[in-house]
């Protein structure tokens, strides 16, 4: 009995010892562990990996390293969670992937501006990060605008993030502009001789438009009548429900443009019919204070750079509101003589598919130019076919482009599926085509709507979108989330990057009809 007794005390002792040694054990592992946490969470840390300089650079100019309280915010205060709020976990996801991407990719290849674009910067800023270093929103040396902006989101906390106004807090660029009105851009080379007159057009061929008073051109094509079946079939590959049932309508003759409406030419537009700020209604129309003034009301300046400073010139003018088209197609009308306005989505559908009934206007299904598999997926360009055709995500750098980088479609129509996606003067209406009846001749759509028709992808569109069926609408609302101004502009968008819109002119009495 005693040497069971012994045996035990001795095995109680054993076990003792080995609990005091891992316990021991434990605390030197979780103090290292937190020494290593604490080690990889330094700037420095975070240079090795991101061996981008012009990163860190930004960073030292912007607020949150130079600035009035000499306080520094440093990488991991932004870019993860306070601790205790999913840090950890974070932490372990950014590191494997910037170390994959430090050993397995080329910084070079990587595009720094689309990473920094709000749609990819919010999976990398953390909304709790801001939240716990400006717990006050209305300290009182913010502004008037500053108050009424933080208000508004105080109001719209579950579908606003911080960074979609305070975008360029941490990194400054000396383009990005906030909290500020701008003028922008010029129309045209001051050095060029300026058309005194529209084009004179006296019969159904392409031409090309002058604006009086301008440097601008641009060119007309003329799209002959026929019919064709709008929508798609039932068979289609990546169909939506809203494509059908397909129905066939006759378009009459048109003029369309060869591309979308350029930069240069809605500068022409502002210049001639700029606001500046003067007073509007909401239906844009000027106020009793605007009797001495031309009849047509132009944007006022827009809050921020219109372009996203991906330059202006030949890209397609974006950021633009229904209204503010619209305007530009009465006064294109006004100084031309001719009747511009925006498509009809049937006649948009029949100019982009230029005679043919596949899904795109070029040979190849829609399955033809998705990637076959992950390592497509992480690596894939799209094929050559689509990319002579078509400025989408896979080739886009998920920017607009100049239309000659592609080439044109049966009509001479160049960018129709995709670059900008394109106003049409349709309402939109899911069900549109049950509606529609067969044999129709130059149909209009629903007779009224909440959101309008808007047709062609675009640069971040995949490839089921820029389908010659494929169709979308306008999102108003979401569309001005972040506008800060109150009331919020009638002019320009502040959440949607990618819409532009292409003119059409009527072949009438004023065209040589």
């Amino acid at each position: 009995m005693a040497m069971f007794q012994r045996f035990g005390n001795y095995l109680r002792k054993k076990l003792l010892l080995i609990i005091f040694i891992g316990f021991i054990i434990g605390i030197a592992v979780t103090i290292s562990s937190l020494k290593v946490i604490e080690a990889t969470s330094t700037n420095e840390s975070c240079e090795v990996c991101h061996v981008h300089p012009h990163v860190f650079d930004s960073w030292k100019l912007s607020v949150h390293h130079e600035n009035r309280t000499g306080m520094h915010i440093g990488c991991v205060e932004c870019h993860l969670p306070p601790k205790g709020q999913g840090y950890l976990k974070e932490k372990i996801k950014a590191g494997a992937r910037d170390a994959y991407g430090y050993f397995f990719k080329d910084s070079a290849d990587f595009n720094w501006e689309a990473k920094s674009s709000l749609e990819q910067a919010q999976h990398f800023v953390f909304e709790e990060s801001c939240i716990s270093c400006h717990a006050n929103l209305f300290p009182l040396t913010l502004t008037s605008e500053g108050q009424q902006a933080h208000l508004y989101y105080s109001q719209n906390e579950e579908e606003l993030r911080c960074i979609n106004c305070h975008l360029n807090v941490g990194h400054y660029d000396p383009n990005a502009l906030h909290a500020k009105n701008v003028e922008f851009g010029s129309a045209g080379a001051e050095s060029q001789e300026r058309y005194e007159a529209a084009a004179e057009v006296t019969a159904h061929e392409d031409y090309t438009e002058t604006i009086p008073g301008t440097t601008i051109a641009f060119n007309m094509k003329a799209i002959p009548g026929g019919s064709f079946k709008i929508g798609s079939p039932e068979t289609e590959q990546l169909r939506e429900n809203d494509e059908g049932p397909q129905k066939t309508v006759n378009v009459s003759p048109f003029f369309m443009a060869e591309i979308e409406v350029s930069w240069d030419e809605y500068l022409a537009f502002y210049s001639a019919t700029a606001a500046e700020g003067r007073t509007t209604d909401t239906e844009g129309t000027r106020t009793e204070t605007d009797v001495d003034v031309d009849a047509i009301s132009g944007p006022t300046p827009p809050y921020g750079q219109p372009d996203q400073n991906w330059g202006m010139g030949s890209r397609p003018a974006i950021t633009m509101s229904y209204h503010s088209a619209e305007t530009y197609c009465k006064w294109l009308s006004q100084v031309t003589g001719k009747t511009y306005r925006l498509p009809t989505e049937a006649e948009w559908e029949y100019a982009a598919r230029g005679g043919t009934e596949t899904p795109f206007f070029f040979e190849g299904e829609p399955k033809d130019f998705k990637d076959k598999n992950f390592i497509g997926k992480l690596f894939g360009k799209g094929s050559d076919v689509i990319n002579n055709y078509i400025v989408y995500e896979k080739n886009s750098g998920l920017k607009t482009a100049k239309p000659d980088i592609v080439e044109a479609n049966p009509f001479g129509l160049k960018n129709m599926l995709g670059n900008a996606a394109e106003y049409c003067a349709d309402w939109y209406a899911e069900d549109a085509y049950s509606k529609l009846s067969d044999g129709a001749t130059d149909p209009k759509g629903p007779a009224s709507g909440e959101e309008h028709v808007i047709r062609g992808g675009t640069f971040k569109s995949p490839v089921g979108e820029v389908r010659s069926a494929a169709r979308d609408y306008t999102r108003s609302e979401a569309w001005m989330k972040t506008d800060p101004q109150m009331p919020k502009s009638i002019w320009w968008l502040s959440d949607c990057n990618y819409i532009s819109f292409r003119v059409v002119c009527e072949y009438d009495e004023n065209t040589g009809k």
